[in-house]
């Protein structure tokens, strides 16, 4: 039975309300920080356009032979995998418990009161979106019908199978500053001034970054605040499922502008949910949510990424990435002025 019941201290009425326990959700989508595409039932490709260098003398009669420059047209794709929630529960679980919410009648899920029916339900959607969530960053996919805990690739999978991303070397990275600083310097400046970039790092982290800056006196936050989450001018996002240790600088939106991106069948499948009874002669009902999703990055290149990790996923190899490799349809003008790179000029 999936209602599990720990009740010792039942003294007869006593709340009028269910409580459900507080739980964070999908923060990637709630957050505005990727673009969720609906309506894909099999495989979507996320079409990508780079240029090379177009420039040259003037010719006063130019052949096939003087052309310079190459569109490259290539693709990302999103192969949505299925998964469900499953549960089954019993409504005579609500007996014994408090009496506003003892079935009326015939023992059945549609004679209880419609506060429990919500809680049941707003439980059951609170859990669903923070799986869902730790699976759109974290997830990754095995093909095994008895494996219920890999069911999708997450961004950072995707993200570590592209050798086009931008892996940051920390080796003199021992603070919070030092990492953002090496982050911000890695950053192409294509990239600089475009007002989707963003840095991605866990709570943890964050607390870390905002304690190193309220120990330098008269410049940020005392004990009583939290520091503003920017760095540099760039705005700092925390995710609950984020990884700690791991710092990443990209482009987020809710639009194609971005370069996060997920497919979904459809945009509310997770607060989509049938509810029966499990069979004509059972007692128990059951809950059940189908879902399908993926996700992936568009461009490896505006995908800067610093990982502190005991056994990282992203390596340092000593690689540069040129900055020319950013001049895409969807990326800025390069060569923004790079601001003063002094850890604490112009923090919040």
């Amino acid at each position: 039975m999936a209602i599990v019941v720990k009740n010792t201290n039942y003294a007869g009425e006593v709340l009028e309300k269910i409580l459900t326990q507080a739980s964070t959700r999908n923060e990637l989508v709630s957050k505005g920080l990727i673009m969720v595409i609906p309506g894909v039932e099999k495989k979507i490709s996320v079409p990508r356009l780079k240029t090379g260098k177009m420039l040259q003398k003037r010719k006063p009669d130019p052949k096939h032979e003087d052309s310079k420059g190459d569109f490259n047209y290539s693709e990302k794709s999103l192969d949505p995998k299925d998964f469900m929630a499953f549960t089954t529960f019993n409504p005579r679980a609500f007996e014994h418990i408090w009496r506003p919410f003892q079935p009326k009648g015939n023992l059945v899920f549609a004679e209880l009161p419609p506060e429990a029916q919500n809680a049941l339900l707003e439980a059951l959607s609170k859990q669903v979106e923070f799986e869902l969530g730790w699976h759109y960053v974290n997830g990754e996919y095995v093909n095994d019908d008895k494996d219920d805990e890999h069911l999708m690739d997450g961004i950072l999978t995707q993200a570590a199978k592209d050798s086009e991303c931008i892996i940051v070397d920390t080796t003199d990275c021992d603070s919070m500053l030092d990492t953002l600083k090496a982050v911000r310097a890695a950053i192409p400046k294509a990239m600089r001034a475009n007002p989707n970039l963003t840095i991605i790092m866990s709570v943890e982290d964050f607390d870390r970054y905002d304690d190193e800056l309220s120990k330098y006196e008269y410049k940020h936050s005392d004990e009583t605040e939290v520091n503003a989450k920017r760095y540099k001018g760039i705005t700092i996002e925390t995710v609950a499922a984020w990884p700690e240790g791991l710092v990443v600088a990209t482009l987020c939106s809710p639009d194609a502008d971005g370069n996060l991106f997920a497919a979904v069948n459809l945009q509310d499948d997770e607060s989509v949910i049938q509810i029966d009874k499990l069979s004509n002669a059972s007692e128990f009902y059951f809950f059940k949510l189908l879902m399908k999703a993926d996700t992936n990055i568009a461009f490896g290149e505006e995908f800067v990424v610093a990982d502190l990790r005991k056994v990282p996923k992203f390596v340092y190899t000593g690689a540069v990435q040129s900055d020319e490799a950013l001049v895409s349809d969807k990326s800025v003008t390069p060569g923004a002025v790079n601001p003063d790179d002094n850890d604490l000029e112009d923090q919040p």
